[in-house]
């Protein structure tokens, strides 16, 4: 911060930070000039939230230019917790307190005891330190074990017996998280899971402004601006969420998925960690888009819990698993460069399992074959996205005579070219189709799209060993021996 802000009120009273209109401001007035201003300019709301532009964030800009109090409402990985930390960029960037102060206590309308208490006795000698937006933003978890002291605070013997005050007094208070965030934002997420008499106190100090700690009323005008964050399913749930609290939450905004699988290939190129520092990187889009598609398969599984949701983040982990298989890959081999293919995928099942929620049906399945089901069916979505006109009867064919190919995910671009090359026509349709008219990595990737799509319409099968033959549900007579391309 500046060396030159005021120390003191005097000093105070006499900078721009002192001035009349600034005097008394609450945080909710601040938040409102500053977003009327950057909406004047044209910039965007929140760096880094993307596919909101036309859904949340007005309904956000309206929640803060009326002042609200506001719960966003939506299911893991939309980005929820983002947003209310972006919320600290409407901020001024500094403001004044009175200093030692446990509550933030305006120098012009303090509070708290100790702040009235300071001001009447050093009068314009008064010391001054200054907050920055990050200092005024608290967030808290909302858990079953969250007590009414957590939030609000309580009686601390020991404070009093050093102070020489009596329990009743004010100065013998150990303030919690609330009244620490005045003149901010207090952030509160997972809202149903807290018990019904600590909301009891929340709404108290919301709306009346007064609470009473251990039989003693306590008066706390608090300046703050509260924003919650829920599941749609818990907070509907009768008996969550008590009715007065909810009354109290001016806006309830719902947040969402991305709606398109071009929207979320952009956000999990903005959030996953590909740039390794060492071999470059050469993505194709293909693999990419696979990749994505997966997400989106998943939330439209029945097997899958969707009160649960499948998070964005399923996107990004996959796609971090799947870069360092190929980097792995690549390092082994000695290769210039970092090439994923759709085989990494299948290498990249625990960034998948492990962010489904499954219903009864999919527990007996099992979360690794769903998983690689929905690989198959996203490989399938991306060819059908590009026309899907090609004529494959003939590599159907030939596995139906009882041919079998096996290219592994550790063998090099070449040598995976030379196995599919084994499968007559394939090589041929795809630099055809333009799936693959690039170099022998695109060639692998356009392969093994056109593979994999024929193995989620039944007409080939695919071991969990990444062999390809005749479908279960074709197979006549015993298969002949396969062609193994493994090195």
């Amino acid at each position: 911060m500046s060396q030159h802000l005021p120390t003191t009120l005097g000093a105070l009273k006499t900078s721009p930070h002192g001035a009349p209109a600034m005097r008394g401001r609450s945080v909710r007035d601040e938040i409102r000039a500053n977003l009327l201003a950057r909406l004047a300019d044209g910039k965007p709301l929140f760096a880094g939230v993307l596919g909101y532009e036309d859904t949340v964030m007005p309904q956000i800009v309206n929640a803060l230019l009326s002042r609200h109090h506001f719960i966003l409402l939506g299911l893991r990985g939309q980005a929820k917790s983002r947003i209310l930390r972006a919320l600290t960029t409407l901020l001024d960037p500094v403001i004044p307190v009175i200093a030692g102060s446990e509550t933030n206590d305006d120098p012009f309308r303090p509070i708290s005891k100790f702040g009235r208490d300071r001001l009447a006795h050093a009068g314009d000698d008064t010391p001054i330190a200054w907050l920055a937006p990050d200092q005024r933003y608290v967030e808290k978890l909302a858990t079953p074990d969250v007590t009414v002291a957590d939030l609000i605070g309580d009686l601390d013997p020991i404070k009093a017996a050093r102070g020489g005050h009596l329990l009743s007094d004010e100065l013998s208070i150990h303030y919690g998280m609330l009244p620490r965030a005045n003149r901010g934002l207090f952030a509160l997420n997972e809202l149903p899971d807290l018990a019904g008499k600590v909301q009891v106190g929340l709404f108290n100090v919301m709306q009346e402004g007064d609470v009473q700690i251990k039989g003693y009323p306590v008066r706390l005008p608090l300046d703050v601006v509260l924003a919650f964050t829920a599941n749609p399913e818990d907070y509907t749930a009768r008996g969550k969420i008590i009715t007065p609290l909810k009354d109290r939450i001016g806006s309830e905004i719902i947040t969402h998925y991305p709606s398109s699988v071009g929207l979320a290939m952009t956000i999990t190129a903005q959030e996953a960690w590909t740039a390794r520092g060492g071999l470059p990187l050469r993505l194709p889009a293909l693999v990419a888009e696979v990749a994505e598609r997966v997400a989106f398969e998943a939330r439209g599984d029945k097997r899958i819990d969707q009160r649960s949701g499948v998070s964005q983040r399923l996107s990004i982990t996959l796609l971090e698993n799947v870069v360092s298989n190929a980097e792995r890959r690549a390092v082994r081999l000695g290769e210039p460069a970092i090439v994923p293919r759709l085989a990494d995928i299948y290498a990249a099942l625990p960034a998948i399992t492990g962010k489904i929620e499954l219903e009864y049906e999919g527990e007996l399945v099992g979360g690794a074959a769903i998983a690689r089901e929905l690989i198959r069916r996203a490989a399938d979505a991306t060819l059908a996205e590009r026309g899907d006109t090609l004529d494959l009867d003939g590599i159907v064919m030939w596995f139906d005579r009882g041919q079998m190919l096996q290219v592994s995910d550790d063998a090099s671009a070449a040598v995976a070219r030379t196995g599919f090359a084994t499968v007559p026509g394939l090589i041929e349709i795809v630099i055809a189709s333009g799936l693959g008219a690039g170099d022998d990595h695109d060639a692998v990737v356009g392969c093994e799209l056109v593979l994999e799509a024929l193995v989620a319409r039944r007409k080939l099968s695919r071991s969990e060993g990444g062999q390809y033959g005749r479908s279960a549900r074709r197979k006549q007579g015993r298969p002949q021996d396969g062609v193994d391309f493994d090195e």
